[in-house]
């Protein structure tokens, strides 16, 4: 089943779009690419490879607009402002998109998963890193990690070290480092075109040194930096991660 919401948010100044496919199973929040929108992921037919996970009543998808992504790449406004609205995506996402999505599963406190590839894939690992508490695990794909290569500053602004996890990450202690060493990062990329194994190494080696479960998983030198991949990559884990438990005799 799939469903629709619009609705302006102040923390982003703009109106923004959540959409659900499935009706029962685990949510699963899907960050869009750089200037992908909530519907990008079925234009792209990564609901068609799903859609046996979401027949069989395993996962329930939620996508929202990357509001944060588009910014970014599109070199909206100066570079502080870009880098505030990293920070704003998130707080949107955990103080406006994660109630809806709880309100829908009829769950005041069910556990969320992220996924998403390239930026999405930053935004993914990011929100689980922030938000121990509601998000448990992440599947970032084919991840960007070192965004300030993208921006024309030198350094990044506290809004940009709040919502990065490589700036963040380090500097973590007491009970939210605690909650988070109980959560899981599943790093996947591919080693073709448009790759970079060193973007995930990057990640893997801040939540390494914090004891953040985590793990590198290269595909190798034929998976680019492409839906192809990425298609191919969502169902095979969520399928894993979702499968029952065989009861034993």
């Amino acid at each position: 089943m799939f469903l629709k919401s619009r609705w302006y948010s102040q923390r982003l100044g703009q109106e923004a779009t959540l959409a659900r496919w499935g009706t029962f199973g685990q949510p699963v929040l899907v960050l869009p690419t750089a200037g992908g929108d909530a519907e990008e992921i079925e234009r792209f037919q990564m609901m068609k490879v799903l859609d046996p996970l979401l027949t069989a009543g395993r996962i329930k998808v939620y996508s929202c607009d990357s509001v944060g992504g588009r910014v970014w790449f599109n070199r909206i406004g100066s570079p502080a402002y870009r880098m505030k609205m990293q920070d704003q995506f998130h707080q949107y996402i955990r103080e406006e998109v994660v109630p809806a999505i709880r309100m829908d599963c009829q769950s005041p406190d069910i556990p969320i998963w992220t996924t998403g590839a390239s930026i999405g894939a930053f935004h993914a690992a990011a929100l689980v890193c922030r938000y121990p508490d509601v998000f448990t695990k992440a599947l970032p794909m084919s991840g960007t990690f070192n965004l300030m290569r993208f921006i024309e500053a030198d350094h990044p602004t506290d809004d940009f070290r709040r919502a990065s996890p490589l700036y963040f990450v380090p500097h973590l202690h007491g009970r939210h480092l605690e909650l988070l060493q109980t959560r899981y990062i599943h790093i996947v990329t591919g080693e073709g075109k448009w790759e970079s194994l060193k973007e995930s190494w990057g990640l893997a080696n801040v939540l390494g040194p914090k004891r953040i479960p985590n793990y590198v998983d290269s595909w190798g030198p034929k998976w680019d930096h492409d839906w192809v991949t990425w298609r191919a990559m969502l169902p095979k884990y969520l399928d894993e991660w979702t499968k029952p438990t065989t009861p034993q005799s």
